[in-house]
């Protein structure tokens, strides 16, 4: 399978709380529910279509307790995403949780980047992850994340939590895709291009 990343942004690089002011609220963050405002019919089915592609997901625990809580209520036949989000094999990466109540879940803990690196090998086509910016830096670090999908909101937040943090892993990049939804969302598509290439910039050349 191939492990690809997606992620609601800040302009300012900020993937804490997009969806509500009260979806995360750690470290004292006050500002969530950005991203809603820009969301339109466009993007929602471009990303029903991300998650048709999915075989399974992968959470980090923060995530994983937010979803686990809110999608087994979304019960709507006719909504584009419940049906996958509730009946795909999930894994949630944890050295604390003891159970995992949405099923089908995986606990992993120990030495996740090998397990997740194991998934990967395994048949079929994408291991999603979704949000989980934590344990997005970590494997990105690892080099195992393929593809990243991140949907900029034209929006600065000013605080809250990044999905590069200062001090993070250098990572190279390949922009394979772009595209804009009518209520201003940027989406930019990106294959992992190894680490950063460097130059200097000769002004006589």
């Amino acid at each position: 399978m191939r492990l690809t990343l997606t992620e609601f942004l800040t302009l300012d690089g900020v993937s804490q709380g997009p969806g509500s002011p009260d979806e995360d609220i750690s470290d004292g963050f006050s500002r969530g529910g950005w991203f809603v405002p820009f969301l339109d019919e466009e993007f929602i089915q471009h990303a029903a279509d991300w998650l048709g592609a999915a075989d399974a997901l992968l959470f980090g625990r923060r995530t994983y307790d937010n979803f686990s809580r809110d999608w087994p209520k979304i019960t709507d036949p006719d909504d584009p995403f419940s049906e996958k989000m509730n009946g795909l094999p999930k894994y949630v990466a944890s050295r604390s949780l003891a159970r995992a109540a949405w099923a089908p879940t995986t606990i992993l803990s120990g030495d996740v980047a090998a397990q997740v690196a194991e998934l990967k090998r395994q048949p079929g086509r994408e291991l999603q992850i979704h949000g989980s910016a934590r344990l997005a830096q970590s494997l990105l670090g690892a080099g195992l994340i393929d593809e990243l999908r991140l949907v900029i909101a034209p929006v600065v937040v000013g605080n809250g939590r990044r999905l590069f943090p200062v001090g993070g892993a250098p990572a190279g990049l390949r922009l394979v895709r772009t595209k804009t939804t009518p209520g201003g969302l940027a989406i930019l598509v990106y294959e992992s291009a190894g680490l950063p290439k460097y130059g200097t910039y000769d002004a006589g050349a």
